[in-house]
């Protein structure tokens, strides 16, 4: 079965359409039964690794105080791990954290926990 141009100019036309239709439509980030709090907290962090040392720095925006640990996690068996001590981020606060270890990095990550 042979398609005329006219056909075939009309079917990716119509196809273009339903493809766009779709990605119109709104998808939902978060299931149903998962809503956000209704009062937001944590301090955002941003992370820096060079080399071997890691520096983060913590904004908080929210009302509410964030207390922060750094974790280094070091890719040598031998090299030890760190956890820092908790640091309060009161609200429009920043606050900066360090860590390294003697080689390379294999992870870091930061723990938040409310002040009671």
């Amino acid at each position: 079965m042979r398609l005329s141009r006219r056909t075939a100019s009309v079917s990716l036309a119509v196809a273009l359409v339903l493809t766009l239709a779709y990605e119109a439509v709104p998808h939902a980030r978060v299931p149903a039964g998962e809503r956000e709090s209704p009062d937001p907290f944590g301090a955002a962090c941003r992370i820096r690794v060079t080399g071997s040392k890691v520096i983060v720095y913590c904004h908080n925006p929210y009302p509410e105080t964030d207390r922060v640990s750094l974790h280094v996690e070091c890719a040598r068996w031998w090299d030890i791990d760190t956890d820092s001590s908790p640091i309060e981020v009161a609200p429009a606060q920043t606050v900066r954290l360090a860590g390294r270890c003697w080689k390379e990095v294999a992870d870091v990550w930061v723990s938040h926990r409310r002040v009671s």
